[in-house]
């Protein structure tokens, strides 16, 4: 039976020598394979785990809950964000009020890297938008983020090296497995009817769009933040 993955996080109640290697030597036990951990917060450590069947996860619920040293925060299948956590030591973080919304600083531009990277993957129409001072590395951090989910990047509109405005595509530029980058201010302030028809094809095809200047881009189209 093929083993399933899993995401255990639990936080540091009392630090003492020999903690980790405690739990490590209970998955072992339980034949429970550990693929990566680190921490993830303050006092909080994160695990990717492998495991035959659910039976062995809920042992290793009941037994870690008997400690007097830790407590589970949680133990699930894992999400996206979690596997960001384990990878970068941090979690990325969510609006509050926007649920759809994460913010990232300057410097955590490698965990957005990856954070996008794992949306490119994903197949079907996906529609994100990005937001941020000017020059601060969107552009270059959508550019890098297609690399790493091998995907082909096409500018519809950008100002990266030139100003650049699409009005047609050629014949195999209209795959689902390219990546397709729009800069919202060029194609609403500069842009002809010509382009916002390549833009629309563009939309209704089964691929990934990344739209830079969101808010600029809806102001002058049937676009809103819920197709987002």
């Amino acid at each position: 039976m093929e083993k399933k993955e899993w995401y255990l996080e639990y936080e540091i109640k009392i630090n003492r020598p020999g903690l980790l290697g405690d739990i490590s030597s209970l998955l072992g036990m339980l034949s429970i394979n550990i693929v990566t951990i680190n921490g993830v917060d303050e006092g909080r450590r994160g695990l990717l785990i492998l495991a035959k069947d659910y039976d062995q996860i809920e042992r290793l619920e009941s037994i870690l809950s008997t400690m007097d040293t830790i407590k589970i925060i949680k133990i699930r299948e894992p999400k996206l964000r979690d596997r960001l956590a384990v990878m970068h030591g941090r979690y990325i973080q969510r609006d509050e009020d926007d649920k759809k919304t994460f913010r990232f600083v300057r410097d955590e531009l490698g965990l957005l890297v990856d954070f996008m990277a794992e949306l490119f993957k994903q197949e079907g129409h996906k529609l994100i938008g990005i937001r941020g001072m000017p020059r601060v590395g969107k552009t270059e951090s959508v550019v890098a983020a297609s690399v790493c989910a091998n995907k082909r990047w096409l500018f519809v509109s950008s100002t990266l090296l030139k100003q650049t405005i699409r009005n047609q595509l050629i014949e195999d530029e209209y795959s689902s497995e390219n990546l397709f980058i729009i800069d919202g201010i060029v194609s609403t302030r500069r842009a002809n009817e010509r382009h916002w028809q390549l833009v629309r094809e563009i939309m209704r095809l089964p691929a990934c769009k990344v739209v830079e200047h969101p808010d600029i881009f809806i102001q002058n189209t049937e676009y809103t933040m819920d197709d987002f």
